[in-house]
């Protein structure tokens, strides 16, 4: 019996300081590269600096976490009381179409759901929404996924029913984390089921 080899791909990971979608690639055999302003919190392949520095080093698949701070719906309302904010989120929502039109063959984007003022500016509508439960966490959080030349992502362990029976304030715990200096860091961690099934079935 003959048997396939599976090439190992080049990965970037975009806007990523935990590891964590990178290291589950890597699990997989995969060479991934993280890269983020911040350093890496867990040892491992990382270019601390700009993605544009590497953006164009011919990679395979790009996963990327562009900042949303000025892009989600969650957060329109400030638009009305902070004039500052509209050029931050055109800045944002440009760097966020720069990563999706980046010369490499199959990309994914992560974010949440965007306002339309920023849709209005990266001129394309994601491809699916997961939720963290779908994936074995109990918890709720809508994320978005923009995806060229990749299948949609597949629920390996949804465990809703049970999450729906837990208080409110602990499956939705993500939404009532305090003012704490790392609530940012919290709030934009992937999931590690979610990292999991990235890697399995897009790797």
């Amino acid at each position: 019996m003959e048997f396939k080899t599976i090439k190992p791909l080049r990965i970037l990971i975009a806007c990523e300081y935990s590891g964590t979608v990178r290291d589950a690639f890597k699990a997989k055999g995969h060479y991934a590269m993280s890269v983020d302003l911040l350093p890496t919190d867990v040892p491992g392949e990382h270019h601390q600096g700009d993605v544009l520095d590497v953006l164009y080093n011919g990679w395979d698949l790009m996963i990327a976490h562009p900042p949303c701070t000025y892009l989600t719906n969650s957060g329109v309302r400030w638009l009305s009381t902070d004039p500052t904010r509209w050029e931050k989120m055109k800045q944002g929502a440009e760097f966020f179409k720069t990563l999706m039109n980046a010369p490499i063959d199959k990309i994914a984007i992560e974010n949440p759901i965007p306002h339309r003022y920023a849709m209005e500016i990266i001129q394309k509508k994601y491809n699916q929404i997961i939720q963290p439960h779908m994936f074995g966490h109990m918890e709720t959080k809508a994320t978005c996924l923009w995806l060229k030349n990749l299948p949609k992502l597949i629920p390996t362990k949804d465990v809703k029913d049970e999450m729906l029976k837990l208080p409110k304030k602990e499956y939705q715990k993500i939404h009532y984390l305090p003012p704490t200096p790392d609530r940012w860091k919290l709030r934009s961690t992937t999931y590690s089921g979610i990292a999991e099934a990235m890697a399995e079935q897009w790797g």
